[in-house]
């Protein structure tokens, strides 16, 4: 395959996207109608969201196409989405629909050679997804956990920490995330990050809040309760700890991108120096405080800084006062940084940070294709065409994405 006539054409389709989108749909429900029930596009704003998501993930290949990191990627990609029960005739559907979406919405642009890399590339594509989907099958791991809620704190209106306790254990490393389902709503899934490193009664618990209009995220913290069974997906992501720990360590966590962090602390011991910028909209959402202090006791070393806005200032500062506290602190090119929270802070404090002295190479965060769920997307089914879904943050300045 040619990676510049991939990209090439579909420079051209994505200036048609919203079309495109709407006639690779059609065209894959004619010739698949069993494969409906796996696309939800009952609300109106369903198909918006399906094409952003669809050409994010699109990019996000086409721009790694060369880097050897990319089959690992497929093939948990594949793994992952075996949650969906998703076949091998359903990566050829998709394919073939995709292909002919392409053809027609080029135009002149779409010619043999056109066809041909896409045809290669996606094949290509698919062949790894389904090996990682096969490996983790003859694995022996399930397509999803069930996993009951044992309890279930409240923090306000909006969040909730849900305690739960997978039927079968699930392997997973601190700072990764999980996809979540509550079986009444088929087809719909959504990413929790992980609040505990591994624990020896095999609990894990998600830090969860509630987004206007998010379907999976309002049922989680509104409806759920004791005794309830949610299904989880395999575990990913890539937000965990460089060992051996052998340079101190900045974490940078917003909202309930205080979860991966607090699971990453409690891998620590009282040797690591450390030091954690905690930022939430106001002091109400700071909901974890005796979390932090316990951490504060065992680890002697770890400097704590919360960051809110003044009363009655509106909620972006708090990521102007995080940029001032970073400016203050120095030896940041000594530090490895994780630095976790809603994608516009993540951005734009990533790009702050080379400037304070840290090197590139030491700043860590999920770099995961960015999808429309950052706009309150609910994840369907549809994901096991190529992407794979962000961690869901919970924003201090603006309201976070969710389901």
């Amino acid at each position: 395959m040619d990676p510049e006539i991939l990209r090439s054409s579909f420079a051209v389709v994505e200036r048609r996207a919203e079309f495109a989108v709407k006639y690779f749909y059609s065209h894959l429900f004619r010739h698949n109608p069993d494969v409906r029930e796996l696309f939800p596009l009952d609300h109106p704003q369903d198909m918006e969201r399906q094409r952003d998501r669809l050409f994010a993930a699109l990019t996000y290949v086409l721009e790694r196409l060369e880097d050897p990191a990319l089959p690992g990627y497929l093939r948990e990609l594949g793994r992952d989405h075996r949650k969906y029960l998703a076949e091998p005739e359903h990566y050829a559907a998709v394919g073939a629909s995709l292909i002919a979406a392409f053809a027609v919405v080029a135009g002149s642009a779409w010619n043999a050679e056109a066809e041909k890399a896409w045809g290669e590339a996606y094949g290509a594509i698919a062949n790894v997804m389904l090996q990682g989907a096969w490996e983790a099958q003859h694995a022996g791991e399930p397509p999803w956990w069930d996993a009951e809620v044992v309890s279930r704190t409240r923090h306000g209106d909006d969040l909730v920490v849900l305690t739960l306790r997978p039927h079968r254990r699930i392997r997973y490393l601190p700072g990764q995330y999980v996809s979540v389902n509550v079986p009444y709503l088929p087809g719909v899934w959504r990413p929790y990050s992980i609040g505990n490193a591994p624990r020896a009664d095999l609990t894990l618990d998600l830090h969860v809040s509630r987004v206007e209009d998010g379907v999976l995220s309002t049922a989680l913290v509104r409806r759920t309760r004791e005794g309830d069974v949610l299904r989880l997906g395999a575990p990913g992501g890539g937000l965990i700890l460089r060992t051996p720990v052998e340079r101190p360590l900045t974490f940078i966590a917003a909202g309930t991108g205080w979860a991966p962090v607090k699971a990453l602390l409690q891998q620590l011991d009282a040797t690591h120096e450390a030091r954690l910028f905690l930022v939430a909209r106001d002091t109400s959402y700071l909901y974890d405080r005796s979390a932090v202090e316990r951490l504060q006791a065992r680890l002697p070393r770890l400097g704590v800084t919360f960051i809110t806005p003044a009363p009655g200032r509106p909620r972006t500062q708090a990521t102007e006062r995080l940029l001032t506290a970073l400016g203050n602190r120095a030896g940041w090119a000594r530090h490895d940084v994780y630095l976790t929270g809603p994608p516009q802070l993540v951005e734009e404090v990533g790009e702050a940070l080379p400037a304070l002295g840290t090197p590139y190479d030491r700043l860590f965060r999920d770099l995961l294709p960015p999808g429309p769920e950052a706009r309150g997307r609910p994840l369907g089914a549809a994901e096991w065409l190529l992407d794979r879904p962000r961690p869901n943050w919970h924003n201090p300045s603006a309201r976070a994405p969710g389901a």
